[in-house]
């Protein structure tokens, strides 16, 4: 399985829980993952990460973390167009469009390899929400892919502090 995380998934486990200079486990624990495949960032969710001017950018820009969490993959446009007409309304306006904003591509990556992938998001599903209200969660779960929080992550990747075997 591919856990295909959000740009969220990092910037709050850094902004919250895991900052990367009070818990750099996490985030040698995190490259290590990805080196072996099983987490990745799409290009699109990866350049919100890169954008800022923080810890997280420059752990993010970072060569060894880049080639590790990058997802080296071409979207696929027309299920990117198949997640929005399907997962959020046909007739979407622009102002609404650039309100979903990049969650569809992340989306269509897992789209692409049935029961092969998981998105991993910081949001929670609210399935009163309509068009592009929708959270990744209920679009997910329209769409048929699998959708997990962050803490469901580290429990089915074991994520410990000492997951090198040290102190």
């Amino acid at each position: 399985m591919l856990y295909v995380l959000d740009a969220n998934v990092l910037i709050t486990a850094h902004n919250s829980y895991y900052p990367i200079d009070r818990v750099p486990e996490f985030w040698d624990w995190l490259a290590h993952v990805a080196r072996e495949e099983r987490v990745k960032v799409p290009l699109e969710l990866y350049e919100e990460v890169t954008g800022g001017t923080d810890a997280l950018a420059d752990w993010a820009k970072d060569e060894g973390n880049r080639s590790a969490i990058l997802l080296e993959e071409q979207v696929v446009g027309a299920v990117v167009a198949r997640v929005v007409e399907e997962g959020y309304a046909p007739d979407l306006a622009d102002d609404e469009v650039e309100k979903i904003g990049r969650d569809p591509f992340l989306i269509a990556y897992a789209l692409v390899a049935p029961g092969m992938r998981c998105i991993v998001t910081t949001e929670v599903s609210k399935p009163t929400r309509r068009r592009a209200n929708r959270h990744i969660p209920d679009v997910c779960q329209a769409m048929g892919v699998r959708c997990i929080d962050t803490f469901e992550l580290l429990r089915t990747l074991d994520f410990r502090t000492s997951w090198r075997g040290g102190p």
